[in-house]
């Protein structure tokens, strides 16, 4: 950890307070570095753009891949103020940075009533046990569509 390291993650840590202090949503902020500059910062937005989405993370994912138009952080780094939910974490891995660096982790989280513990028990659960219905419909249409894309000559692969 390097002072530079301490610095954006006093920043994540100041967006989150300041999101929280808008009511734009929790407490948590992210900052996205790439050779040494933010390229993308944000915090919580999910109740005041009522997006379940819009977590700090999420939000500041987007900016960076605007800012720098690709889809992935290549050679970034993620500063977040608490450590990723697994929306969150999913989208870290798809957006493939280098690193990630978080101040709270989830029991912190868990302790002000943020406790994403249910969701990684649902995702070990099968399907059929699942607290929300899930039901598969249409598989035969749906493979068409994925074989279409193996032979699409022209995808850009991700």
């Amino acid at each position: 950890m390097t002072e530079n390291d301490k610095l954006f993650m006093t920043r994540a840590i100041s967006l989150a307070e300041e999101g929280m202090n808008k009511n734009a949503g929790g407490p948590f902020g992210c900052v996205i570095v790439k050779n040494g500059n933010i390229v993308a910062e944000g915090h919580n937005c999910v109740t005041s753009t009522n997006d379940p989405t819009a977590h700090a993370e999420v939000v500041a994912i987007r900016k960076a891949c605007e800012t720098l138009g690709t889809f992935q952080l290549d050679d970034c780094t993620i500063y977040t103020s608490c450590e990723p939910c697994p929306m969150c974490l999913g989208a870290i891995y798809w957006a493939r940075p280098q690193k990630v660096f978080y101040a709270c982790d989830k029991k912190d989280a868990a302790n002000i009533d943020f406790d994403d513990h249910f969701i990684y028990e649902e995702i070990d659960k099968p399907i059929s046990v699942r607290s929300i219905s899930f039901q598969q419909i249409l598989q035969k249409e749906g493979v068409s569509v994925f074989n279409k894309w193996t032979n699409k000559v022209d995808k850009t692969e991700y």
